[in-house]
């Protein structure tokens, strides 16, 4: 059943950007097999170390889960071998530097040997999210490894590491999730989980297509055509993940790859619609609807409804049917359409404008909070608490730009820790040692997925389980000293990240806006060549439409930051707008094209105004409205 929704009434002034982005939580059903998988990790693994008196080891173990924990995200499970076993390595790399570059240098080298680690994980973030994930955990287990002295060999610690990152991946590749029984219940169904993550990536693409169709002429059609360029990037990124060989080497998973590629003209049909503004039949949605349907259930399609073919877009769209049709009985598909990022591309993005101000943003505020932790170290503030790899562990996690706007994550921080902490505090009143403290690294393990949502509750989960570990490992509670560390790092970062920078600011804006703006031309630049190469066009078309949503996600950061942050993103959403409509545009002078071999006078005009407007626009972000 469906129901209106209305829209909400402004009560009052609105929130500002950055205190709503701090209040803002994400909304989904509860990852069971995350959760179960949780559970499992870092528990188990502190247990079995207690029982074989190596609790230091077990520490690290649960740690490194804990960390492949917030990186077990959904997804296929191909995929989740690069998002989780990437930052691994990048773990245990950092943690073998830290250990013995803590264990043999002085304060003044050690805090210029974290500054430049600093340096180098933030520019390296800075090249995507696997990227990120590879820096955010270096600097993590760099400062664990310097400031929390093991009494076991650097090289068992980074092995135990890699044992405890590698069991909860283990759990991911070999354990069940809810999709995995598929087939027709009339014919029998079998327990298939190989591919129940890039099943259900492929599928809920062709979801994406009809809801799109629904809302062609419709307000609805921009956030559904980006809605369908999202499924598409999860798809592509399901079926991309790391393999033995070059291409698919199951029926099976030929089958999915011909499923995806059938789903790619579906998508520019329904794109070409939505850019003409104008209602399609009902019906027109019923053929992608049954592919998903097909999709999920790993099934014949069987028959399809045919739309009208009244005009280009919806002849395109019946023939992209049919061949989708002929692709589901057949299953034959390689090509992904995705572009190889080379060495060199790789290497502008971290040494450009970008990565350079988010290396030197994160260097800073890393190797700052090091150098305070040292001081308060050798001061002896700490008392008893003679580990202080808090608080540039605390700094890593609040200044990475990507994980969210600053002020956002300052405040999320300081109200996790602070509740983590009392938590904390009071379960270790009454919890027997160390039986209880592992138990509660169960249920923390457990509680990781569900608390991803919001950064105050991972931080509040996360908090409980580290504290949970380092007292089973020996410490003494640390409750208030973490909570005064913590607020510490908040003040760090937040005067550090507003510091001027060498350079312009807004740097990773621009670079963004960039690479979206050459993918746009390069995809107009090929269809109006002429060229009969759909598989290119495709994979341009593809390229495209991901940089624009790379750079819609980080624009959107950039605009729930203090206004002094905030401004030199300013005009950055515009540029991207324009681009989006060109990006569509494009892509209805294909369809055009491949149906009559020239354009309309409005396919042109259109291009042109675009055009116009993106050259007026071009130079304007970060700039004051009233210098524009």
């Amino acid at each position: 059943m469906s129901r209106t929704v209305r829209p909400a009434r402004r009560v009052g002034l609105s929130l500002p950007p950055w205190i709503a982005h701090a209040l803002r939580a994400q909304r989904g059903p509860v990852p069971w097999s995350a959760v179960t998988r949780g559970a499992l990790a870092g528990g188990p693994l502190l247990l079995a170390a207690v029982f074989a008196d190596r609790a230091s080891l077990g520490v690290v173990a649960a740690i490194a889960a804990m960390l492949a924990g917030i990186n077990d995200r959904p997804g296929s499970r191909r995929t989740s071998v690069r998002r989780i076993g990437v930052p691994a390595l990048a773990g245990a790399v950092g943690l073998l530097v830290g250990t013995y570059a803590g264990q043999h240098l002085g304060a003044v080298p050690l805090t210029l040997v974290l500054t430049g680690l600093g340096l180098v994980a933030g520019g390296v973030s800075a090249a995507g999210t696997v990227a990120s994930g590879a820096g955010t955990q270096l600097l993590v287990t760099s400062a664990v490894g310097a400031g929390m002295p093991l009494p076991d060999p650097g090289w068992q610690s980074v092995l135990a590491f890699l044992v405890g990152a590698g069991w909860l991946l283990a759990l991911r590749l070999v354990l069940p999730t809810p999709g995995s029984l598929t087939g027709d219940f009339r014919l029998g169904t079998r327990l298939d989980f190989r591919f129940d993550g890039e099943r259900a990536a492929v599928a809920d693409v062709y979801e994406a297509v009809a809801a799109l169709l629904d809302a062609a002429g419709t307000e609805q059609a921009v956030a559904r055509r980006a809605a369908l360029t999202a499924a598409l990037d999860h798809a592509q990124d399901a079926l991309a993940g790391p393999r033995l060989r070059r291409y698919a080497s199951s029926a099976a998973e030929r089958r999915l790859h011909a499923q995806y590629a059938a789903a790619l003209p579906l998508g520019e049909a329904a794109t070409a619609l939505a850019w003409a503004e104008q209602a399609v039949p009902a019906r027109a949605s019923e053929g992608p609807r049954r592919l998903a349907a097909a999709v999920r259930g790993s099934v014949h399609a069987g028959p399809l409804p045919a739309p009208t073919r009244t005009e280009p877009a919806l002849r395109a769209l019946d023939d992209a049917l049919l061949h989708a049709a002929e692709a589901f009985d057949r299953g034959r598909g390689r090509d992904l359409h995705t572009r190889r990022r080379s060495v060199v591309s790789l290497a502008r993005t971290v040494l450009g404008a970008g990565g350079r101000e988010y290396g030197l943003r994160v260097g800073l505020c890393f190797g700052a909070s090091a150098a305070v932790a040292q001081v308060l170290h050798h001061g002896h503030w700490y008392g008893s608490h003679q580990h202080w790899y808090w608080l540039p562990a605390t700094a890593v996690f609040l200044v990475k730009p990507d994980l969210g706007p600053l002020v956002s994550r300052v405040l999320c921080r300081a109200a996790g820790t602070v509740l983590g902490a009392l938590v904390f505090a009071g379960f270790a009143a009454v919890l027997p040692r160390p039986e209880g403290l592992v138990a509660l690294v169960a249920v923390c393990g457990a509680l990781v997925p569900v608390a991803a949502r919001h950064f105050a509750a991972q931080t509040t989960v996360v908090t409980v389980l580290v504290l949970a570990l380092v007292m089973v490992g020996g410490e003494p509670q640390a409750s208030v000293s973490r909570i005064g560390e913590t607020l510490l790092a908040c003040a760090i970062v937040l005067v550090v990240g507003h510091l001027p920078m060498p350079g312009q600011r807004g740097g990773g804006i621009r670079a963004r806006i960039d690479v979206a703006d050459a993918a746009a031309h390069d995809y107009l630049a090929h269809v109006l060549s002429g060229s009969g190469d759909r598989a290119a066009r495709w994979t341009m078309r593809r390229e495209a439409y991901r940089t624009l949503a790379e750079a819609r996600a980080a624009i959107a950061l950039a605009a729930a930051e203090l206004p002094a942050l905030a401004r030199h993103s300013e005009g950055a959403d515009e540029v991207a707008a324009v681009l989006e409509r060109l990006v569509d545009t494009t892509t209805a002078c294909a369809v055009h094209l491949d149906d009559t071999g020239r354009l309309t006078p409005r396919h042109t005009d259109r291009l042109a105004g675009l055009r116009d407007e993106l050259a007026e626009r071009r130079g304007r972000v970060g700039r004051h409205r009233t210098l524009a």
